[in-house]
């Protein structure tokens, strides 16, 4: 979803011909000069903001917006010499959130790459470099429910069920799935839905379900429809 927004250039100035892709599990072929986190044969997560480890925001615990490698859509180049590591023809194609994992070799600073168990299925742990880690990061970091509270979760996708498996590790009694789709309930069972809500099965606003649900409102909500409207 988040590729093809960019794809369509929707509120962002185009930086084309670029390769996108930002979700991705790979192997490290080879290493710059001055790299010794990494080493060729290594397994990696690619993640589009990355730490450099040095920084404020780095260094604090309530920050990881990095001040050198945070996100940006804009940037379609190296960070070191601002410089595209791919071509065509002669021609250079720009990078994407420092990442371009649509490709079959891409490169990648190394504080964007994060080591991993080389144990762990590259087709499946790739979804912790964005969908699962955003989910999950929201609940455990962010909204950080206590036992026995009470959370609802807007949006049952791969986001919000990551962040409802954040919340049930959190030990939360009761949470409570809203979605559009009757069809996500059964799966989010499996990642500790107590209770599922229907906005479409209701001729009142979902807040005012919610709040008549749990005799005034819940502990924490997390969002993650990306919806204004929701």
């Amino acid at each position: 979803h988040t590729d093809v927004y960019f794809w369509e250039a929707k509120g962002q100035t185009p930086v084309f011909p670029r390769i996108l892709g930002h979700e991705a599990g790979g192997i490290v072929e080879s290493v710059g000069e001055g790299v010794t986190e990494l080493v060729p044969g290594d397994h990696v997560l690619p993640v589009f903001t990355g730490e450099c480890k040095e920084c404020a925001h780095c260094r604090s615990e309530e920050s990881n917006l990095c001040d050198l490698l945070r996100i940006n859509v804009d940037r379609g180049v190296m960070i070191g010499d601002g410089q595209s590591r791919f071509t065509i023809d002669g021609k250079p194609i720009f990078h994407f959130v420092g990442t371009s994992t649509f490709s079959e070799y891409t490169v990648i600073h190394v504080g964007c790459l994060a080591k991993i168990d080389p144990e762990a299925p590259l087709d499946k742990v790739c979804l912790l470099s964005c969908g699962i880690s955003t989910g999950l990061g929201a609940t455990l970091n962010v909204a950080k429910p206590k036992k026995g509270m009470t959370v609802a979760i807007f949006g049952l996708g791969a986001v919000g069920l990551a962040a409802m498996e954040g919340t049930r590790m959190s030990g939360a009694s009761r949470i409570i799935g809203v979605d559009l789709n009757p069809a996500k309930h059964e799966q989010a069972k499996k990642f500790g839905c107590t209770d599922f809500v229907n906005p479409k099965d209701h001729t009142k606003p979902v807040q005012e379900v919610i709040v008549e649900m749990t005799d005034g409102g819940v502990d924490r909500a997390v969002e993650c429809t990306g919806n204004i409207n929701a």
